[in-house]
């Protein structure tokens, strides 16, 4: 299979270069038209904080990576990344490589659980373009299998795996219905806003946030429907909330014991949880001492993201077991893409069906007659099959490579289910 695919990532390259060939919804629809226009007959591309990939069928044999890498580079206006920043895929490791993307285990985070849903819309997005084919549209089909099963047959993608998420999980625990909890994010740096993010999606039912800087305070409650309290006041306001993250970047404790305990106080000592999740810490870390006061800081969290961490990595083996039988399954159907197992396959299933019919009123008549019944429906089943035969070894003149051998050949097995045919009997 003629699939080509190059890949910048977390592995080959820093974040400033990723950042630099990184390529919006927009770009990506430009970027399709071009490819579309002068290098590939089917393609998509992805682009993530940390990957940008580009998977396509060359309309010309003698198209390569450097042909691909240079029109990204070209595009982007970048000088300083190089040919050892791309990894390079073809046919089978190309498609074993986005299977291992889709699954989450080649991510950044194992397990990444957003992953799926980007090959996705990456597929969406070429889709819409018209630039998915019968062959990707196939390949996409087993990327998403692949995916899903990896979630739901595995661990891969269990257990939290940062501190942020990590703390809300662990707040989970503790207070089993958040919906009827509030709670104050301090700080909405990116490990504060992820941390808000998670309190929305858990559905927690009063959400508040401060920051020293209020355009940004602003623009994350916006986005989370939440409530911004005033950096220079938030601490009177402490005792009305459930849970209490923080996530600054200030140099000295923003939280002391003294101040924990008059919160308290002022909530009848009611259950709270401190998450300190700020290096260096933020909350003065003896406040765990105070009565129905839940204290973790990044180190504790730390331990639990760890734990976490080995489980989905235990779990690696068992998703490139799904990845193997998803590559098998794929190349199977794809090797069936020729003429003789298909004109084989076609005769088989007639014959399959004239055999059934004999059988099932042979009784009815002698044995003389069957022999002329059986010689009969042989005939005829040679009769309508010799026209599609030679069609179909006409066409291989044209070579089996050929995208629109492939494509007319997929139309013959899907027609008469020759796929599924052959599913059904194994």
């Amino acid at each position: 299979m003629n699939l080509l695919a190059i890949s910048l990532n977390h592995h080959t390259a820093s974040v400033d270069k990723r950042e630099a060939v990184h390529l919006n919804n927009d770009e990506i629809k430009k970027f399709l038209d071009e490819l579309k226009e002068n290098y590939f007959s089917e393609g998509f591309i992805l682009s993530t904080c940390n990957r940008t990939e580009i998977y396509g069928i060359p309309i010309k044999s003698e198209l390569n990576y450097l042909h691909l890498t240079n029109f990204l580079l070209e595009k982007k206006a970048v000088v300083e990344i190089t040919d050892e920043n791309f990894q390079k895929f073809f046919s089978c490791s190309a498609l074993n490589h986005l299977f291992r993307v889709t699954a989450g285990i080649d991510s950044l985070l194992v397990g990444d659980n957003q992953i799926l849903g980007q090959v996705k819309e990456s597929f969406s997005i070429a889709e819409e373009k018209g630039f998915v084919g019968f062959l990707l549209k196939r390949v996409f089909d087993h990327a998403m299998k692949v995916g899903k099963r990896a979630k739901t047959e595995t661990l891969i993608s269990e257990g939290a795996i940062t501190v942020s998420y990590a703390a809300v999980q662990l707040i989970e625990k503790i207070f089993s219905n958040l919906s009827k909890k509030s709670a104050l994010v301090i700080g909405v740096g990116e490990t504060g806003e992820i941390a808000t993010k998670h309190l929305r999606d858990k559905g927690i039912g009063k959400l508040t946030i401060t920051n020293r800087t209020f355009e940004k305070a602003e623009k994350l409650a916006e986005e989370v429907h939440a409530k911004i309290l005033p950096f220079a006041n938030f601490k009177e306001s402490l005792h009305e909330f459930d849970i209490i993250i923080s996530a600054t970047s200030a140099k000295d404790y923003i939280l002391s014991k003294d101040e924990v305990k008059v919160m308290m106080k002022k909530r009848g000592f009611a259950a709270t949880v401190l998450m300190d999740i700020a290096i260096p810490r933020d909350i003065d870390p003896n406040s765990k001492n105070i009565d129905n006061v839940f204290y973790h800081d990044i180190d504790s969290l730390s331990i639990i993201v760890d734990q976490n961490l080995k489980k989905r990595k235990d779990e690696i083996p068992k998703v490139q077991q799904i990845i193997m039988e998803e590559l098998i399954s794929f190349f199977s159907w794809f090797n069936s893409l020729e003429i003789a197992p298909t004109i084989k396959s076609l005769r088989d299933l007639f014959e399959e069906v004239r055999i059934s019919e004999v059988d099932k009123y042979k009784n009815k008549f002698s044995s003389e007659d069957v022999e002329k019944l059986d010689l009969v429906t042989k005939r005829i089943i040679n009769k309508l099959l010799h026209h599609p035969t030679t069609g179909l070894k006409k066409v291989s003149e044209l070579g089996t490579d050929s995208p629109e051998v492939m494509l007319k050949i997929a139309l013959v097995r899907d027609m008469f289910g020759l796929d599924k045919s052959e599913e059904e009997t194994k």
